[in-house]
């Protein structure tokens, strides 16, 4: 599991100043729970790749993440605080997000179990995989749908399509960049904590809504910036974004494409 936050702007902005510096302390504030690791994807400008910065480091202290999301300046930006899913190692290649193909990745969410993940993944796909997570190989699926699919959104859809049929109650939540483009995957209809992981926030002075209702992303309209947070921190003016859905925001000017997912 783990906590989002993106960002589309539009002109180069760091995390720090597209939100706020009191909402990224909150932000920070997480590790608390989720602090077995963090990352950062940016993209400078039209047309150009992602770049990564990834650490299994807490963020807390930490000034490798402060220097990234005060001193980098992107055009749209996914951060990623990591809660490592029990049995999974807290290493820098399992941290998000993912690079690769000219896309990066972040996912909130666990798929169990994981070893069926890998029927979905052709050969080639199984030798370029890093780490050991779940995630990344959900991440691998998305990219080998994009190879058929007519854009990245449509490429998107399809995997979580894919996954839905044998992983019902799994999040798919994640954040993608690439072909100039945010992606938000807000899927998780009957994803619930499991209740050692509510046992250890109920014990955590985190906000009520990680019990309540953890899985949920939200957007907020800050002037020129857009921002997509987990829920669980920030005073912004959230606002609900479409459930079971594939939202692509443009980096080019600034739509929004809508792809209703099929109920799990």
């Amino acid at each position: 599991m783990c906590r989002l936050l993106g960002v589309v702007s539009a002109g180069p902005i760091s995390i720090a100043d597209a939100v706020g510096s009191d909402v990224l302390r909150d932000f920070v504030a997480l590790t608390k729970i989720h602090g077995d690791g963090w990352g950062l994807a940016g993209v400078d400008g039209l047309g150009d790749r992602p770049h990564v910065r990834v650490s299994a480091n807490s963020a807390v202290d930490d000034g490798d993440f402060v220097s990234a999301t005060h001193d980098v300046r992107s055009t749209a930006s996914v951060l990623h605080l990591r809660w490592a899913t029990s049995g999974l190692a807290v290493e820098p290649q399992n941290s998000h997000p993912f690079l690769a193909d000219g896309i990066a990745m972040a996912h909130n969410g666990s798929i169990k179990p994981m070893g069926p993940l890998s029927e979905f993944l052709e050969s080639d796909s199984l030798a370029a995989l890093r780490g050991t997570t779940d995630s990344e190989r959900y991440f691998a699926i998305i990219r080998q749908h994009r190879r058929t699919a007519p854009n990245l959104a449509e490429a998107v859809r399809r995997a979580v399509a894919e996954l839905r049929g044998r992983y019902p109650e799994a999040s798919l939540n994640a954040l993608l960049l690439g072909e100039d483009q945010l992606i938000v995957v807000h899927a998780h209809a009957r994803s619930r904590l499991p209740d050692e992981d509510l046992a250890e926030i109920g014990a955590t002075d985190l906000p009520v809504e990680h019990l309540e209702d953890y899985f949920s992303l939200r957007m907020a309209r800050l002037g020129d910036v857009v921002a997509i947070g987990s829920t669980g921190f920030g005073d912004l003016p959230w606002e609900p974004l479409p459930q079971e859905s594939v939202i692509a925001f443009s980096l080019r000017d600034a739509s929004q494409t809508h792809l209703p997912l099929d109920p799990p």
